[in-house]
């Protein structure tokens, strides 16, 4: 996505609404309008519907709750305009969030506005588009900001009471688990296993931070020609929770193909100029102050990545089933859930001779 040229598409007809009303609640919250208001919609995100909404010479970025019934607790576009507005002045480049509006009765859900930052988004971390020394630059700003973020005290930026704090996986299991259960359409053994075995083996160690949930390549804007984060995208799953459960999620592209899901596994890395998983670890631990990570941890933190994710799909499908998923792709994307969760069983399986 570039500022000439961002990555749009009509409005979907299931996410249509009164753009008129929405003219209305943007020039009482912002004051003025440059010109009348037109509304496209952005191809990406698989939950909360998102929207370019141009008025003149300004452009803004509009998300919202879809419309429909929706599993408890998702799609809090109201935590997600918090946590922008707490991390404002901190070193995690966020866009500026203009204005919530919980009051349905203005375009059917729950929304906020942002300003709309343009730049570059990378949809696949091969960054084959690129040259291969700028690929390396890529990446590490990318572990710069995610480290940048498990640094900030959530306390100093207001977030203290942002989410519950002390043992959050084991919450996060049952949450997921919960979900999961909530939207299946079909009996994947692997999830069954994977739901009975991650919450006795939760490792001992326990931090709280702020977690972004769903930090990746493609959540990010890069400078049009510097490989600099202009700003961090999609905070719907943010909360305060462990930062290596956070970072292991964002790492997990090392373990899954690239014909399943966004991966570097398999490919030949240093011919690409992308960093290995044991090198970008490294980097984090540098720059939050660790001093490694047990091996043991880290390997159980991939295997409830790759569980979550596998829920999180499963949604994806169920809405796509009902007709309300934000993306055109959903069905394609939540029939990853079964190859995705007998990976992260198999990992289970491959920790358990070790």
């Amino acid at each position: 996505m570039t500022d000439q040229n961002p990555d749009t598409r009509p409005v979907a007809p299931q996410h249509a609404f009164d753009v008129a009303r929405l003219a209305e609640w943007m020039k009482h919250t912002l004051g003025h309008l440059d010109g009348d208001i037109e509304v496209a919609q952005f191809k990406g995100g698989q939950s909360n519907p998102t929207y370019l909404v141009t008025a003149g010479r300004d452009r803004f970025v509009l998300r919202r709750k879809p419309p429909g019934k929706l599993l408890p607790s998702a799609h809090a576009v109201d935590r997600e305009f918090r946590v922008l507005r707490a991390l404002a002045d901190t070193d995690v480049p966020v866009a500026r969030a203009l204005g919530l509006c919980e009051d349905d009765a203005v375009i059917g859900t729950a929304f906020y506005l942002m300003e709309y930052v343009g730049g570059r988004v990378f949809w696949q971390p091969q960054l084959t588009e690129l040259e291969r020394p700028e690929r390396a630059r890529i990446h590490d700003e990318a572990n710069r900001v995610i480290a940048a973020l498990h640094t900030v005290d959530p306390i100093a930026v207001g977030l203290g009471d942002y989410g519950k704090t002390g043992a959050y996986i084991a919450r996060q299991v049952a949450r997921w688990s919960k979900q999961y259960q909530a939207s299946a359409t079909e009996a994947i053994p692997a999830m069954d296993r994977l739901m009975e075995w991650l919450p006795a083996n939760v490792p001992a160690s326990d931090e709280t931070r702020i977690v972004h949930g769903d930090y990746r390549i493609d959540n990010l804007i890069f400078h049009a020609t510097e490989p600099n984060v202009l700003a961090v995208l999609d905070w719907e799953l943010s909360t305060l929770g462990h930062p290596l459960a956070d970072f292991a999620y964002h790492c997990m592209i090392w373990r899954i193909s690239p014909d399943l899901f966004r991966g570097l596994g398999g490919l030949d890395l240093p011919a690409l100029g992308v960093p290995t998983e044991q090198e970008y670890v490294a980097a984090y631990c540098r720059r939050t102050g660790r001093d490694g990570i047990p091996e043991r941890d880290w390997e159980y933190y991939l295997a409830y990545n790759m569980f979550r994710i596998a829920a999180i799909l499963q949604g994806v499908y169920a809405r796509a089933l009902q007709g309300n998923a934000s993306n055109a792709d959903a069905h394609k994307t939540g029939r990853i859930t079964r190859p995705l969760a007998e990976l992260a069983w198999q990992q289970v399986e491959r920790l358990g001779k070790r």
